[in-house]
């Protein structure tokens, strides 16, 4: 039995996802509002029940991101973030008042270091800013956050003080944070047991974890947390966040789902979902899941050993305690030939989860037939690379037409490139030093900037030598960032695209604003 069916309402766990917010935190992932859009709804869909959209006074394009956010869910509370500071709360009110549900999450640090180094404020001064903030925040909401900073680090008796005093200003959520990642579970159950018997009027209160895994503890630590009585979990799609990441949601609700007999709490997180949009926010962040990874990853349902494959054959509870399906993960990927058609290749995007126009389709369809004639096998991962790359090249504006490149010992190599610029066919050529380099210096002959490239990226999609290479590139130019990907049996086509795909959403993404050091939590 799970812990779904098992769990009762007092032992719900709240899954707050804060993949558009901190995973965003994590330094070169920044998102599009379309690519922020895709993933709310996905989360949506799947039943997160808060999502923490972004900081809408870190720059404009937050602000547009959480609005529309906000305006498009369906079922999620929607949440901002917002320093202690009357115009940051201010600010996130105005995002997050065109939700169904909206929430303003306002935090301040509470330890001995952060007083002293970051805020130069004493414990006194403090507890008045608790008191201020999130009473200024309740008078524009209803459902009000607020977070200790670096609470793993805060003497208990102050930071029973802290919570106290955020409760009776009218905090209805209560978050203490592992910031830095320090906490062990141990300390950190003993902590939210603590608070909760010590706090008057702890009762009030729905109280959260939020752990970094610097020490590879997140998910342990954020489970230890709900054991010592938090009732919400605060973590991202595929671990994403800054320094070592945050707790994974996939590992937090499949953990809770599989080891209800340990773990009873309900949980309303859908994951058939799970595949998906970690496949969705690695697009969009750049940042691919390593194959080893929980749940998600390449070769978490993969087995090699003679005698895992031979139990497996047997009865395959003797090396899965998940089912690959439950995760969205099909059983068999090896389908689709050369000889399949238009309308089998529709019925694989849709149960791929993609829904495709006319035209892309039409695209996607050729793509699919003039791999499958350079593929000897063509997996379900081939076809989701390459209508990726297909939706991705349909918005850019400068595409990639044709390539050829020069390589060898002998050197220099050369790139002879020809793009569509604004529906104009342009061709240079250019030397560079591999020719990955004479390729990308083919593009800036074509289309001159200034950006710089920050990564460059290459995997394969499956197995074997004839394996689609999927590449991410990221460009950095004025402050901005942003990511593309390719796809492509050939390695070169495929960096083309990417670098392109870059380019394209770098030109298109407006100059924010960054007020100053905006991390939290």
């Amino acid at each position: 039995m799970t812990a779904t069916q098992n769990g009762s309402e007092n032992d719900k766990v709240f899954i707050f996802d804060t993949t558009l917010r901190d995973g965003e935190q994590s330094p070169g992932a920044s998102m599009t509002l379309e690519e922020k859009l895709q993933i709310a709804e996905i989360l949506d869909e799947m039943g997160v029940d808060i999502i923490e959209a972004g900081f809408p006074i870190a720059s404009n394009g937050d602000f547009e991101a959480v609005a529309e956010i906000a305006k498009n869910s369906k079922r999620s509370v929607i949440a901002g973030l917002a320093r202690a500071i009357h115009a940051d709360i201010d600010r996130c009110g105005e995002a997050v008042k065109h939700a169904q549900r909206g929430r303003i999450h306002t935090f301040v640090s509470t330890s001995p270091i952060h007083l002293k180094y970051q805020m130069n404020k004493s414990e006194e001064q403090v507890l008045d800013i608790i008191t201020d903030t999130v009473a200024r925040a309740r008078n524009l909401i209803d459902d009000i956050e607020w977070s200790a900073m670096d609470a793993t680090r805060t003497p208990i008796e102050y930071l029973c003080r802290a919570v106290e005093a955020a409760i009776s200003a009218g905090a209805t959520t209560i978050n203490l944070p592992d910031t830095v990642g320090y906490a062990t579970p141990d300390e950190y159950k003993q902590m939210f047991m603590d608070i909760r018997n010590r706090v008057p009027n702890a009762d009030k209160a729905i109280f959260s974890v939020h752990c970094h895994d610097d020490l590879g503890l997140a998910v342990a630590n954020s489970l230890a947390g709900v054991a010592g009585g938090a009732r919400q979990i605060e973590c991202t799609i595929n671990g994403l966040g800054e320094r070592a990441g945050n707790a994974a949601l996939e590992e937090i609700v499949m953990a809770i789902r599989t080891r209800g007999d340990v773990l009873p709490y309900s949980c309303g997180v859908e994951p058939k979902f799970m595949t998906r949009a970690s496949k969705l926010v690695a697009g969009a962040s750049g940042f691919a899941v390593q194959y080893n990874k929980a749940i998600v990853g390449k070769n978490a349902f993969a087995h090699e050993s003679g005698i895992h494959q031979d139990g497996m054959l047997k009865n395959a509870e003797t090396y899965e305690i998940m089912r690959p399906e439950d995760v969205g993960v099909r059983a068999t990927s090896l389908i689709m030939g050369k000889h399949s058609g238009r309308h089998a290749f529709k019925d694989k995007l849709k149960e791929l989860g993609y829904e495709l126009g006319d035209n892309a389709l039409q695209e996607a369809f050729r793509r699919f037939k003039d791999l499958a004639d350079r593929k000897k096998h063509v997996y379900d991962e081939d076809i989701e690379a390459l209508v990726e790359d297909e939706i991705s090249i349909a918005s850019d504006q400068t595409r990639v037409i044709a390539l050829t490149v020069i390589a060898g010992t002998g050197g220099p190599q050369k790139a002879i490139l020809t793009m569509d610029v604004g529906g104009q066919h342009i061709t240079k050529e250019a030397n560079g030093d591999g020719p990955v380099d004479a390729t990308f210096n083919a593009i800036k002959s074509i289309v001159p900037h200034d950006a710089k490239l920050s990564l460059y990226q290459v995997h394969a999609v499956t197995e074997g030598t004839d394996a689609q290479a999927e590449v991410s590139v990221r460009l950095e130019a004025g402050g901005r960032i942003s990511t593309g990907k390719g796809a492509d049996t050939d390695t070169l086509v495929a960096s083309a695209r990417a670098y392109v795909s870059a380019l394209n959403k770098l030109n298109l993404r407006q100059q924010s604003s960054n007020p100053g050091a905006l991390q939290a939590v």
